[in-house]
């Protein structure tokens, strides 16, 4: 009974610990409050979202010194995994420290858990085999979850874009210009997809701080990672260099997108019965085999049964 004591004390003080230095003190409570609503004169109480402890930096702070384990030498800037994290929509900096931190981790815990139910049932050959794959896979967990997160948000912008391409259509021929347009568009495509929104408020903002439109538009493909935005920003460039009419090539372009969206969605429905071929195999036709034959092999068997053991 010592070792589950002394287990569950060490847990609980541990929990306790990071519980008390994740929580803030009264004093850092009233400070951040008076700091972020200007001080008490104001005569107001702060948001929700004022009083509301920053849970991700504390997080990404407790994963700096776990993150170092397995972070890269190189730079981030120029990562692929950087972009990989802009196209899967996380934009922190620190976000980072939490993804290496994770691969530290989760491998240690999946393999020390693995280790105590296992040592007692397994041979020490197969139980390292089954440590070393358990470790592989947890640590290549978190690379899948980011993949993951950039398929479902590449999939939402793709789905979107052809009704910001009609929205920019519209904003341009009443007379806005290109960066009033994306700031318009970016604000009516909030309730729709608000991942699309976020990108072209970014590039509006882009263009505001004096970046060239050809580099704005090139930074939305790389974030979005979805060819066909990078196809309009090509698009875009060389009506603008040619002197083509705006008007006219994203008509084109838009006409273009939904043509794509509707021979994608056919191509995905025609992938359904391949899919459904498997379940139906394996699930669905032994059961009505069973159903179909189960009284008549029944019948059978009664009435040769009898028959069998007179004979015998």
């Amino acid at each position: 009974m010592l070792l589950p004591i002394l287990i569950f004390l060490v847990v609980s003080l541990g929990l306790a610990g990071l519980y008390l230095w994740w929580v803030p003190t009264t004093a850092q409570r009233r400070v951040r409050r008076l700091s972020q609503t200007g001080g008490p004169a104001h005569g107001h109480r702060p948001s929700m979202a004022a009083q509301t402890p920053d849970w991700s930096a504390r997080i990404a702070r407790l994963a700096a010194p776990l993150a170092r384990w397995s972070a890269p030498a190189r730079a981030w800037e120029n990562s692929p995994l950087r972009l990989q994290f802009l196209q899967a929509g996380i934009a922190r900096d620190d976000a980072r420290l939490i993804y290496f931190a994770a691969k530290t981790v989760l491998p240690l815990l999946i393999c020390t858990a693995l280790f105590f139910s296992l040592q007692a049932r397994v041979e020490p050959l197969k139980l390292l085999l089954c440590l070393c794959l358990a470790a592989l896979c947890a640590s290549y967990a978190p690379n899948l979850v980011v993949q993951a997160m950039g398929r479902r948000r590449r999939r939402e912008i793709f789905e979107h874009f052809p009704d910001a391409t009609d929205m920019l259509l519209v904003c341009m021929e009443a007379g806005l210009g290109m960066d009033a347009a994306f700031n318009r568009v970016a604000l009516e495509m909030k309730l729709s997809s608000a991942d699309l929104a976020q990108e072209l408020q970014t590039s509006d903002l882009e263009l505001r701080a004096g970046v060239s439109r050809d580099q704005a538009l090139r930074n939305l493909a790389l974030r979005c990672g979805v060819e066909e935005i990078a196809s309009f920003a090509l698009m875009l460039k060389q009506a603008d260099r040619f002197g083509t009419s705006m008007g006219d090539s994203l008509r084109v372009y838009s006409d273009e997108l939904r043509h794509k969206r509707m021979v994608r969605a056919e191509e995905l429905a025609a992938r359904v019965p391949t899919k459904m071929l498997l379940p139906l195999v394996l699930c669905i036709f032994p059961s009505v085999i069973l159903v179909i034959s189960g009284p008549a092999v029944i019948q059978v068997v009664r009435t040769l049964a009898p028959m069998l053991g007179g004979g015998s």
